[in-house]
């Protein structure tokens, strides 16, 4: 752990730092302006004061580097590139806004040149640029992640999560506190029982700094160095920054009420702006002239940001929808419909497991591509819980069957991060119940990447582990949560029964660029089925007619499948015809097949071994009810497991 010394770049690079933190200062101080004003639909975050942080990091990066920040990100997002106007636009609302004005202040979306969001749940963004950095050592590349993030982030789990994956992985990861004293209105002397940032690297085994926040030169000098033994594998560096938002947290909220007058005039009179101008005039790196002419430079372009900014269209009611995932919109997979749909191969003759049978599509996955891994515990030479991994960690090493720490929330939240950058991770999480401990980085993060960098960054993401009661296992591994994340967009949910549609689905999961909750029921992976030895896939939406029948509709998921079977061959020795569904996957349900079924046999059972409140049968029976209410003989039922843990 270093504390600050004073150390001046070239007279070039003050220039360059003294124009940027003019940029960001002039940009926000018009924000809060505009703000005032009525202008800003939604809430706006300012870093006035901390301008130079944002400065002196990413004049140290190639465009080509990724950073990820939180909340307090204009700042960030200006000093890697993103113009102005575009940045204006975004907080007005407008259509031409870096996010197309569905980010707002918050969620700001720049890919192409690095800029790979800002999030505002508080140290989300730490555990993606881990995935960043796990991306870029998997590629081979010498880029960089950086993430921004302020002192409140540094008492949260990810904080830990996040530097702990980084450190034993090596990663190419910059992490950067901006401790400004405050999380949102809680002193940081309160928060913490540690008095700095900057000396907790050490615990983690890596290269820690404590350095003065509003001096330029300094951070330009120690990021430099940080970044530059990231590119060359040295791994990651934690650099606390310490120093102050003079605006309130938030405009438009009260200031005065946890902080006084007097300490916000005194950092005033401690700007970075000011000092590095100072500095410059006292070492003649320029004149009163040049500077006073960037001033009236950057006070033009932010004036005709705005302008430009306020004649921008708002974003059209019908985009409110799109980018939700990436299939059968411009650039992502296509859905075959039709005549042009062309179904997986018949099951043949040969017999294997479940478990057999997903290892086939994992191994076929990896070998297919490169950038394909796999993330969780004990996946590695151990081969997994359920022996998911068996083999492959002799094919492909530790690096693409990365055994992982038990912070579940972390390497969900790094596997996020990954995607986000160009790789294929596949997550194990041994059970469903595991997952829930990641369910924020899960549904505030994955679910949503993709709609809010309005398509830009797509999410190819498998989630997977076990799930279902059977194995006297109680109530921690035992949960069935498919209803649960099936109700929030951008998440795929597949809950297969059989080897044969394991194989197929698992496949489609592993080629698509969408999230997707790949659910193992504990008690099916076993039993065996016919499975083709070649590689397919099984379309997600599409219900399996397990048996056909007349006289009823039985709509089942999983093990019941299976129970559900047995019940039909011993009623059609009493005469009654059952026709048994699998809808295979839950998000998408393919409720038109269990429409056509009920139409023709005028009933309808639905069979889940999950509780019934808010369940997927609640949902199935409302769609019926629905759709074909005119074609029932009887009242629709459902039958459950029981409401209980």
């Amino acid at each position: 752990m270093t504390t600050s010394t004073q150390a001046d770049p070239s007279a070039q690079t003050s220039l360059a730092l003294y124009r940027m933190m003019l940029t960001i200062r002039q940009c926000e101080q018009r924000l809060a302006r505009s703000f005032q004003r009525g202008r800003v639909p939604g809430p706006c975050h300012t870093s006035v004061g901390q301008e130079a942080i944002a400065s002196g990091v990413c004049a140290q990066l190639r465009q080509d580097d990724a950073i990820f920040s939180s909340h307090r990100g204009h700042g960030h997002v200006l000093a890697k590139g993103l113009a102005p106007r575009e940045l204006i636009a975004e907080i007005y609302g407008r259509q031409d806004g870096c996010s197309n004005g569905r980010g707002g202040s918050m969620h700001l979306f720049k890919p192409d040149i690095g800029l790979m969001g800002t999030s505002g749940i508080v140290a989300a963004s730490i555990l993606q640029a881990c995935g960043g950095g796990y991306s870029f050592k998997l590629m081979g590349s010498d880029r960089v992640a950086v993430v921004f993030f302020g002192d409140g982030a540094v008492n949260n789990g990810a904080f830990h999560e996040g530097l702990n994956m980084a450190s034993i992985w090596k990663l190419p990861v910059l992490f950067v506190c901006e401790n400004n004293q405050y999380a949102t209105e809680v002193p940081f002397d309160y928060a913490s029982g540690i008095p700095d940032v900057g000396r907790r690297a050490a615990n983690y085994g890596f290269a820690g700094h404590e350095v003065d926040g509003n001096d330029v030169c300094r951070i330009h000098q120690v990021a430099g160095k940080a970044i530059q033994r990231a590119r060359e594998g040295g791994g990651p560096t934690l650099i606390e920054c310490k120093t102050y938002r003079t605006r309130v947290h938030a405009e438009g909220m009260s200031d005065f009420t946890y902080r006084s007058r007097e300490e916000v005039e005194a950092w005033k009179a401690r700007c970075p702006i000011k000092r590095l101008r100072k500095q410059m005039l006292q070492t003649k790196a320029a004149d009163p002239e040049t500077l006073d002419r960037i001033e009236r430079e950057v006070v033009q372009v932010i004036d005709e940001a705005h302008a430009w900014s306020e004649n921008c269209p708002f974003p059209p009611a019908e985009q409110a929808t799109t980018h939700v995932f990436c299939e059968g919109e411009p650039g992502g997979r296509q859905r075959p419909t039709g005549a042009d749909r062309v179904g997986p191969p018949p099951p043949g003759d040969r017999q294997i497991t479940f478990m057999q049978a997903t290892l086939e599509a994992l191994g076929e996955a990896m070998a297919r591509n490169p950038l394909t891994f796999v993330l969780g515990c004990g996946i590695g030479k151990r081969g997994g819980n359920f022996n998911t991994t068996t083999g492959l960690f002799d094919k492909y090493g530790a690096l693409r069957l990365c055994d992982t720490p038990i912070c579940e929330r972390g390497f969900i939240g790094l596997g996020g991060g990954a995607a986000m950058t160009g790789t294929r991770p596949v997550v194990d999480f041994q059970f469903s119940d595991f997952l829930l401990d990641g369910a924020g980085e899960m549904i505030n993060q994955i679910a949503k990447i993709q709609y809010m960098s309005s398509g830009r960054i797509k999410m190819p993401i498998v989630l997977r582990g076990c799930a279902g009661i059977g194995h006297s296992s109680a109530t921690h591994h035992s949960g069935n949560y498919y209803a649960l994340y099936a109700g929030f967009p951008g998440v795929h949910v597949v809950v297969p029964s059989t080897p044969y549609d394991a194989k197929g689905l698992l496949s489609t999961a592993l080629n698509g660029d969408d999230p997707v909750i790949f659910l193992e029921h504990r008690e099916l992976l076993t039993v065996k089925g016919a499975v083709p030895a070649e590689a397919y896939e099984i379309p997600f939406g599409q219900a399996s007619v397990v048996r056909e029948g007349d006289h009823v509709t039985v709509v089942a998921l999983a093990r019941m499948v299976h129970e559900s079977l047995k019940a039909a061959e011993q009623l059609a020795q009493e005469g009654i015809s059952v026709e048994l569904i699998d809808p295979r996957t839950v998000a998408p349900l393919d409720m038109p097949s269990i429409v056509q079924s009920v139409a023709r046999t005028g009933r309808l059972l639905i069979v889940d071994e999950s509780f019934a409140p808010y369940g997927v049968g609640a949902e199935i029976a409302a769609g019926v009810a629905d759709s074909a209410f005119d074609e029932l003989d009887a009242p629709i039922k459902r039958l459950n497991g029981a409401f209980a843990p």
